[in-house]
């Protein structure tokens, strides 16, 4: 091999080195498209925004009085990895000794490395197994709702996506692609594991080709890539579940739908069929009734479920209809309008789960059954729902309800966190760190000042992909890479294993630890060791899958390895419809639940056993809408994955005025008096951002678009509910989609937005703290 290779969620590289240090990374040459964000990595590797050695707060330091409301503006002590080790373990100690291990939350969350030797969760929660178990958390923020909904609807979420319709399969048919939330080309850069090759771009534009024609349901027509030439309904943000609902009764009253797949494959049409013919309620959900909600003509409505009946079609949903309050409806709605559709199963047709949301959902590819790291089992049985965190932390015993459970809050007196940034993932920010003040310790795994750092007691200098050796695979890539150390470590930092055996080799002297707890957590063994384990295991499985993997030195050498694809594209369900008895559903049917008897028995308000269109609490038809409201879009960033590698001068450069920029309407623009580069303020009664404003007559009125992932900067020195930086999520609802899935609900916001008036306050988010070092403290 050449040059080294390195892998990140956005792609697999070539390492340039001049000198013996890397210089630039080059794009795979396998990779057709590779991203941009590569650029990123390079140059990032050092400068003051590195964390050179363990830090430690200084108020958690000298125990100030009332020091927790410190974290965030407070100065670190830099401190010796004996000091800072010895430190941590005293207080992992004392929580589990006083308060047992429920009360140490280590549901860290977050994309973190590539690697799946040095992937940060992982060792995380070997280490905290082995320690005797903590508190954990339960789905994703990409899609909880879909999590929990789908398993009574059509099957587990993760089986689903792996025998998911691929695009070459939509290609062959030839028909229609309408997609809810549409599917934005910035998406399809990244893939959680790695990606090999970008083919997502060159596997749409063959669709179209081949005559595949695309139906845009959107606020934001750039939510699908303009070559597509797609018909654009710009939908009312929150509302795509009445306009299912009136696309599912054009074709039950014309009887255009498909009766003899929903009496063989279906359960419990007949239950949901009152509702959607108003006989339960009086209201039959029409057109007519959808326009009013979704504020789109009756007469589309009409001509596009006439449209779909006549054609071979697949509806796609994005993630991001899981993101809003009652996202559970969007997904159960769409499979139940698949359904009646009757395509389910069939080549390019039935429904689509995030179609363009990462590169590899619809890619033709194969599979392998990559090795993970071993993590051990959580003796604990205590969890939340992962976007429940500060609602965790701010009532501690409180009674909640959770996928037809009554369960209640722990009471966390330590947090440990790696590989992610809940300073971005969440909502409500201004409320997050209020919650974080109830922390009696926090400690962190971080290469980088970013803002979970800023807010944390203890830290650990972590590395980087390129300051490691790793192995770079994702269950939905077809590619294995060997990730090659190409730059030493910064500083002093160390890899998450070695600070965790650091850690374990100091609770192995506790009576209340495993004997031996170190040698428990590394197995006695070497980096190179647990990558030559990983290898041969995944060598060993693939064998039986007749995948012949070559020994570990020939896969070093060559730097990387693809599974062959397979010779048929791949159809979501398609044993299913060819044997529904032979081939069931992970369902407690075995088929499609249009009505869920399980869900019905929860007991739950508003959500009985079908979907329903539950009116949201901020929308633009709700009473809480003023005259100068607009809908909050808050969507994925082009030039960085979530938060990651914001102060990169590739992220920045897409900044205007060292903000993150939002887009709305020109006709909103103008009747606010903004002008295009204006200074603005988007706010509600739960915080603030300041942005910069830029017309698009591709945004639907009554919408503001804005990025998430700008790291969260709130203005200290004034309102500190506001952030100077321009993230969005000290905007969003924390409130949970319902008590079914109780995920993320950050899609349900209303803000008002102005021109700032005055001067602005000064962008410090990529200013690293105060820094004391030496006998003297002295920064």
């Amino acid at each position: 091999m050449s040059e080294p290779l390195t892998a990140a969620h956005w792609g697999t590289y070539r390492v340039v080195r001049s000198a013996g240090q890397p210089v630039a990374l080059e794009g795979f040459p396998d990779d057709p498209s590779p991203s941009s964000i590569g650029e990123a990595i390079v140059d990032t590797l050092s400068g003051p925004m590195r964390i050179d050695k363990p830090m430690v707060r200084r108020g958690f330091l000298e125990n100030s009085t009332d020091h927790r409301r410190l974290r965030g503006r407070d100065s670190f002590v830099a401190m010796e990895w004996d000091e800072a080790l010895d430190l941590a373990a005293g207080e992992l100690n004392r929580v589990r000794g006083q308060f047992g291990n429920q009360a140490i939350y280590a549901g860290s969350y977050g994309w973190a490395s590539a690697g799946r030797f040095h992937h940060a969760q992982s060792q995380l929660r070997r280490f905290m197994n082995l320690f005797g178990g903590y508190t954990s958390a339960r789905n994703t923020y990409s899609h909880a709702a879909a999590e929990v909904i789908l398993p009574y609807v059509a099957g587990s979420l993760n089986s689903l996506f792996v025998e998911h319709t691929s695009w070459r399969s939509i290609a062959a048919a030839g028909g229609l692609v309408v997609a809810f939330g549409g599917f934005a080309s910035r998406n399809a850069q990244v893939n959680s594991g790695g990606v090999g090759q970008h083919s997502q771009p060159q596997d749409i534009e063959a669709a179209r080709r081949a005559g595949v024609s695309f139906v845009n349901i959107s606020p934001d027509r750039s939510d699908i890539p303009e070559n597509l030439k797609a018909d654009w309904l710009p939908v009312r943000p929150n509302t795509d579940v009445a306009l299912m609902l009136a696309l599912a009764h054009v074709l039950v009253s014309e009887g255009l739908y498909d009766r003899e797949f929903v009496e063989g494959y279906c359960i419990g049409f007949e239950k949901f069929l009152p509702y959607l013919t108003g006989q339960s309620d009086g209201q039959p959900k029409d057109a007519a009734w959808a326009a009013e909600i979704t504020g789109l003509p009756a007469a589309d409505i009409i001509a596009l479920a006439r449209r779909m009946s006549a054609t071979p079609t697949l509806v796609n949903a994005s993630w991001s209809l899981t993101r809003q309050q009652n996202g559970e409806q969007a997904y159960w709605m769409l499979i139940v309008l698949a359904a009646l559709l009757g395509g389910i199963g069939k080549p390019g047709q039935g429904f689509g789960l995030g179609l363009g949301a990462v590169n590899g959902l619809g890619s033709h590819r194969g599979k392998a059954p990559w090795a993970a790291f071993p993590t051990g089992r959580n003796p604990v049985d205590s969890h939340i729902p992962v976007a429940r965190i500060a609602d965790m932390l701010l009532h501690p015993g409180q009674l909640y309800k959770y996928d037809g459970q009554e369960r209640r809050y722990p009471d966390v007196r330590l947090v440990y966190w790696v590989g992610g940034n809940p300073f971005h993932h969440h909502q409500d920010l201004s409320r997050l760190r209020r919650a974080w003040q109830n922390i009696g310790t926090v400690i962190v795994h971080e290469p980088h000042w970013t803002p979970v750092a800023r807010h944390a007691d203890i830290i650990f200098p972590a590395t980087v992909a390129m300051e490691r050796n790793d192995l770079g695979a994702s269950s939905r890539d077809d590619y294995l890479t060997a990730m090659s150390k190409s730059a030493e470590p910064f500083g002093q930092a160390r890899n998450d294993h070695d600070i965790f055996a650091g850690l374990a080799r100091r609770l192995s002297r506790s009576p209340d630890a495993p004997v031996n707890f170190e040698a428990a957590f590394t197995n006695g063994w070497t980096e190179d060791q647990w990558l030559r384990d990983m290898y041969q295991r995944t060598r060993t499985a693939s064998a039986k899958s007749d995948i012949d993997l070559p020994d570990y030195e020939t896969f070093r050498e060559a730097g990387f390895f693809r599974v062959s694809p397979p010779e048929q594209p791949r159809v979501m369900l398609q044993a299913f419809r060819e044997n529904p008895d032979a081939c069931p559903l992970e369902t407690p049917t075995g088929r499609i639940e249009i009505f869920s008897e399980t869900i019905a028995g929860f007991g739950l308000e508003g959500i009985p056993g079908h979907p329903v269109w539950r009116e949201p609490a901020e929308w633009l038809g709700s009473v809480l809408a003023k005259p100068a409201s607009l809908h909050l879009i808050t969507h994925q960033p082009a030039r960085r994955l979530h938060s990651q590698l914001d102060h990169s001068a590739y992220s920045r450069a897409g900044k205007m005025k060292m903000r993150e920029p939002c887009r709305l309407n020109p006709e909103d623009a103008a009747a606010r008096g903004i002008s295009g580069g204006d200074l603005v303020r988007l706010h509600n009664e739960r915080g603030a951002t300041v942005s910069v404003a830029i017309p698009d007559p591709g945004v639907r009125q009554g919408v503001v678009m804005l990025a998430t992932g700008a790291w969260y900067d709130p203005d200290l020195e004034g309102d500190e509910t506001c952030c100077k930086h321009g993230n969005p999520n000290t905007l969003t609802r924390d409130q949970g989609t319902s008590e079914l899935a109780q995920g993320p609900g950050a899609m349900t916001c209303l803000v008002d937005i102005e021109r700032l008036s005055g001067p602005a306050p000064e962008v410090t988010a990529f200013v690293p703290p105060v820094i004391l070092r030496g006998d003297k403290g002295q920064p």
